[in-house]
């Protein structure tokens, strides 16, 4: 055999190497993405919950406007919110808006015990529960994209197709980290 035959060889194998690595950054880059999506899924079935668990708090409390009006300001910039930062910003003032519209169902025993407020609440915690799963899964994958992306010698194929790190999904604070909780 000819030492042509050899490079073409080498040629031919560094070339499956780099498809074979780059179809993984691939991959991993639309997992990120598609991970994503799911917590805007899952958001989005929380911000639709909102505004019928306020319509039922206001059958009992109407006098609480100030407090309908927070969580609405706060649900309206959570909706918005596009990088994984200002999402976790703004799921922070939603949170606390939502801890006070809590605060005031704690005062209407009639509304606690109300069928429609029960069914409310569970879906309310199914799906904080599911955001919760498809953030941890979100930044398995980002790490892992993330990590491919640095290692040698995949890194040369990560700079040579412009691949970006991700950001992540981080809390804000400590005390986000506790999913708002609708428990009476």
């Amino acid at each position: 055999m000819s030492a042509g035959f050899y490079i073409l060889l080498i040629v031919v194998a560094v070339g499956a190497w780099a498809i074979l690595n780059y179809n993984r950054l691939v991959k991993l880059q639309v997992r990120a993405k598609e991970s994503w999506q799911d917590i805007d899924v899952q958001l989005k079935r929380r911000y639709d919950l909102i505004p019928n668990l306020v319509e039922t708090v206001k059958g009992y409390a109407s006098h609480e406007k100030k407090v309908f009006e927070q969580v609405t300001v706060a649900r309206t910039r959570a909706i918005n919110a596009s990088s994984p930062k200002e999402q976790a910003l703004a799921e922070e003032g939603l949170k606390n808006t939502l801890k006070s519209l809590f605060a005031v169902v704690e005062n209407y025993p009639e509304l606690k015990a109300n069928e429609n407020f029960l069914e409310l609440q569970r879906s309310f915690e199914q799906v904080e529960d599911t955001i919760q799963r498809s953030r941890v899964y979100y930044n398995a994958v980002v790490r892992d994209f993330n990590t491919r992306i640095r290692i040698f010698p995949q890194s040369f194929i990560a700079n040579m197709f412009h691949f970006q790190e991700r950001e992540f999904y981080m809390l804000p604070n400590e005390e986000q980290r506790e999913a708002p909780r609708a428990r009476f």
